[in-house]
């Protein structure tokens, strides 16, 4: 099992505005197959780093536009699924609003790739059906948008929330073991434990 990591670039619209990103790809699995974590801006490069593996599924951790405007491509070129949480439908729709993913996520749910499990971890805050991917045997969770390396994802935008994201990250993604690599959504790569004491620092300056 390995872990590939892709960087990709585009753009983020929401609420009339739009701004440049650079966005994280994650592919998970070994030589035969593979989950990519977010399909974001260039299906072509994203197929070239697959390397002719089979692709179980298109997993997106939450529905802003930048994680996901790949994955209809993508899903049309490999015939693997998209799976997105119901709960940011709303977002998918605004991108792509001919075709609907083709399968939920749901808390606690497993997506397993070459016999690992990424166990669904729903994280609301950044947007309402946010999630993140942990898995356990690889010692690391992917977490979107919803925890970065120094402080939580955004919630100045339409359909996000502050106290929910916090709540989020204390319940869900701080309770895991303080060595678990955190492979976000943009930028660094961190860890739980690392980000584990500034928990209050963040709640301290409300964003």
């Amino acid at each position: 099992m390995r872990v590939d990591h892709l960087v990709t670039s585009g753009t983020f619209s929401l609420d009339g505005g739009t701004w440049e990103v650079d966005n994280n790809v994650w592919i998970v699995g070994d030589d035969a197959e593979a989950v990519v974590i977010d399909a974001a801006h260039d299906p072509d490069a994203i197929a070239a780093a697959l390397g002719g593996r089979r692709l179980v599924a298109i997993v997106s951790t939450h529905g802003h536009d930048d994680h996901i405007d790949a994955a209809p491509a993508l899903a049309a070129a490999t015939g693997a699924p998209v799976l997105l949480h119901p709960d940011d439908l709303m977002l998918w729709r605004q991108r792509h609003p001919d075709t609907e993913p083709d399968g939920a996520l749901s808390d606690g749910q497993a997506v397993t790739v070459a016999g690992t499990a990424l166990n669904v971890l729903h994280t609301p805050g950044h947007s309402p059906g946010a999630v993140c991917l942990h898995a356990p045997a690889l010692g690391t969770v992917f977490s979107g948008d919803t925890l970065f390396s120094g402080g939580p994802g955004a919630t100045g935008r339409s359909f996000s929330d502050f106290p929910t994201i916090i709540t989020s990250i204390r319940e869900r993604l701080l309770t895991l073991p303080p060595g678990t690599v955190v492979r976000t959504g943009h930028g660094d790569a961190t860890t739980i434990g690392a980000e584990a004491p500034h928990l209050e620092e963040w709640i301290a300056r409300g964003h």
